[in-house]
């Protein structure tokens, strides 16, 4: 049984409704001086929201939220909810050790943030029972919010999952990317298929076949670039049309394989070598990731002026 979500914005029935959809991931630009470019940033948000993206999530991987620091972190938060008003519904990304990441969880209730998602703690030594005791410790800290643990440990079971929501009603979602959809699809039913709002958390090269066995919805970097073929996928998985997803698919296979190469080392950087083809925001990217070399920029640029964005 789903617990009530008691937020002065959206209820349960709609967090629930905001996670069966595309959950954008929003860049974050940075400026010539290496600080995160508000404008630019905001600008970004806007064309999202404009292009009928209604769930971003600030401080997820593909913005970079390792390589942002505290203030940078709240800073991006901040930007996104006073950009996107009640336009969207906000999923903020918290993690790092404990204290942090419950602090990241109060500030974004603060700032009227709707939802949090637990990034997979990245300690070396993480058990299935501290895993539990991690996430329950954020959720308890802000009830008031939705709770979306990102889950990419392959050895977590279904159970432990269900463990937590039997502790904490207000998880309601989970992100699940580990790239196996068998494993998906019995970790969703150990853990309760109806009880949890499933969203693919490896994006749009694997959203047709998570959502056969219970995803509802998916993530993405690629909304950035091209919002309207993002939403063409969700669209033609809503009406269970596979052939329409996967034309869909197919345009975007070679840009969505550039990023995930190498355990996705240019997973952020083609992203932005995307926007900066389109003159949105620049290309530069912090550490470990890197700037691509010059040919790699160049085929970029002509698979996005193939989608004739």
């Amino acid at each position: 049984m789903t617990g009530q979500i008691h937020n002065s914005r959206f209820d349960d029935d709609e967090l629930r409704s905001a996670l069966a959809d595309v959950v954008a991931i929003p860049v974050t630009p940075f400026a010539e001086d290496g600080s995160v470019e508000r404008g630019t940033y905001r600008a970004l948000v806007r064309r999202l929201v404009d292009g009928g993206v209604r769930t971003l999530t600030p401080n997820g991987n593909t913005g970079e939220f390792y390589a942002l620091d505290p203030e940078e972190r709240r800073l991006v938060t901040e930007l996104t909810m006073e950009e996107a008003g009640d336009e969207a519904t906000v999923l903020v990304g918290v993690g790092h050790d404990l204290p942090t990441a419950v602090a990241a969880a109060r500030h974004a209730r603060d700032a009227g943030a709707h939802m949090v998602m637990v990034h997979q703690p990245v300690h070396p030594y993480v058990s299935q029972d501290g895993w539990v005791d991690y996430h329950r410790a954020v959720a308890d800290a802000v009830p008031e919010l939705g709770i979306v643990p990102y889950i990419r440990n392959p050895r977590l079971t279904g159970q432990r999952l269900a463990d937590l929501g039997e502790l904490c009603p207000n998880v309601i979602g989970a992100k699940y990317a580990t790239p196996d959809a068998a494993a998906f699809a019995a970790f969703a039913r150990d853990a309760g298929l109806e009880r949890f709002v499933w969203v693919a958390g490896l994006a749009e090269l694997y959203a047709p076949a998570y959502w056969a066995v219970g995803a509802t919805g998916f993530t993405s970097g690629l909304v950035n670039v091209a919002p309207e073929v993002s939403l063409r996928m969700r669209d033609a998985l809503r009406a269970c049309d596979y052939p329409a997803a996967m034309e869909v698919w197919e345009q975007i296979r070679r840009f969505e394989e550039l990023r995930a190469a190498d355990q996705s080392a240019d997973n952020v950087t083609v992203v932005k070598e995307a926007l900066a083809a389109l003159g949105l925001c620049r290309r530069e990217v912090r550490p470990p990731s890197r700037v691509l070399p010059v040919e790699r920029r160049e085929e970029i640029a002509a698979l996005v002026k193939a989608w004739s964005l």
